[in-house]
């Protein structure tokens, strides 16, 4: 339950996120020469796509479906790159992502050996 309820938060904030920087993009501060600068936009159709499929894998796994807890750990890693890459436009609350995501796979991972012997 845990980890459906931290999954499912940082896919609604992913999305959030994908939004913000969608409509408007200066909510983001911009670093000039950047190695991994994209445009904004196209890093806000990123989050909020994975935000989407981090919503819906929380939701499968609060109706305790076998495949989201592999899932959920695959899109939390994915989520964690993208978020580590997108720490030079927006640093605290790709922080902040992170060690949501980072709780969802200790929480995944920690439990599996328990459900799996049921």
């Amino acid at each position: 339950m845990f980890a459906a309820v931290l999954l499912t938060l940082a896919g609604i904030l992913a999305i959030l996120q994908g939004i913000a920087a969608i409509a408007e993009d200066d909510v983001y501060a911009r670093v000039g020469g950047y190695v991994f600068a994209f445009d904004l936009t196209s890093w806000g159709w990123i989050h909020l796509i994975l935000g989407i499929l981090v919503t819906l894998t929380g939701a499968g796994l609060f109706q305790g479906a076998n495949w989201a807890r592999a899932a959920g750990v695959f899109l939390a890693g994915l989520s964690m790159i993208a978020n580590f890459l997108w720490l030079p436009y927006q640093p605290w609350w790709a922080l902040t992502l992170l060690a949501i995501d980072v709780f969802v796979i200790w929480a995944l991972c920690s439990s599996w050996s328990h459900t799996a012997a049921d």
